[in-house]
């Protein structure tokens, strides 16, 4: 038997912060779908870094280019500000060992902080743009932007697009099927999956990728 749930949220759904039912769509915690967790680095207008912790994204490309697709990224924010601003980007993967220093980017988020020195992170130069990469990230993405958009019409979050002008690897993990996809690689984030029963659910949980399969 399946548990249906649709548009309107289920009464046993409840509220556990204010306003977490406009940032978030009920259907994602009933859904419960993993994202890769990445840090989006980019400049504020006064020059300091700004590191944003993300997921909600992916990366596909054909023959006209490869492309960061990154939805979920808040009006509100210092990230959406600076791509609007200089329409550029850096998407930066980090290990699950750097977590808790990524989530005290978000506690220490002020104008005039350095967010990278707030989660004890080392600035490196990059390639093509001029958004500042992350050095302890195992991969970077340079984007530019591509385009902005608004996907519900509320106003709330953006659906924002680049163009990956430049890739940055390091050397243990550019050999295929390396480490970056086991505990020392891309970590996941399981935004509060709900009991479709009850409605409980608050925790969020961080998973790490196991190969299974190859063919």
């Amino acid at each position: 038997m399946k548990i249906e749930i649709g548009k309107e949220r289920p009464s046993n759904f409840p509220e556990h912060w204010p306003g977490q039912y406009e940032v978030f769509s009920h259907l994602e915690y009933a859904a419960g779908i993993p994202h890769v967790l990445f840090a989006v680095t980019t400049r504020k207008e006064n020059g300091k870094p700004n590191v944003g912790f993300h997921a909600w994204s992916c990366f596909q490309g054909d023959a006209g280019g490869f492309f960061a697709i990154l939805a979920g990224i808040c009006r509100h924010t210092h990230t959406y500000a600076n791509i609007r601003r200089t329409g550029e980007f850096c998407v930066n993967f980090l290990s699950e060992a750097y977590y808790d220093r990524l989530r005290d980017t978000i506690e220490r988020n002020g104008d005039d902080e350095d967010e990278f020195a707030a989660g004890g992170f080392t600035v490196e130069p990059p390639t093509a743009i001029s958004a500042p990469r992350i050095a302890e990230s195992f991969l970077c993405l340079e984007c530019r932007l591509k385009s902005i958009s608004d996907i519900s019409g509320a106003g709330i979050s953006a659906l924002v697009v680049g163009e990956v002008l430049n890739i940055a690897a390091d050397e243990d993990c550019a050999l295929g099927l390396d480490k970056k996809y086991a505990g020392e690689g891309f970590m996941f984030n399981i935004h509060s999956p709900k009991n479709l029963f009850t409605g409980e659910g608050e925790r969020t949980g961080v998973a790490t990728l196991e190969v299974r399969r190859t063919y």
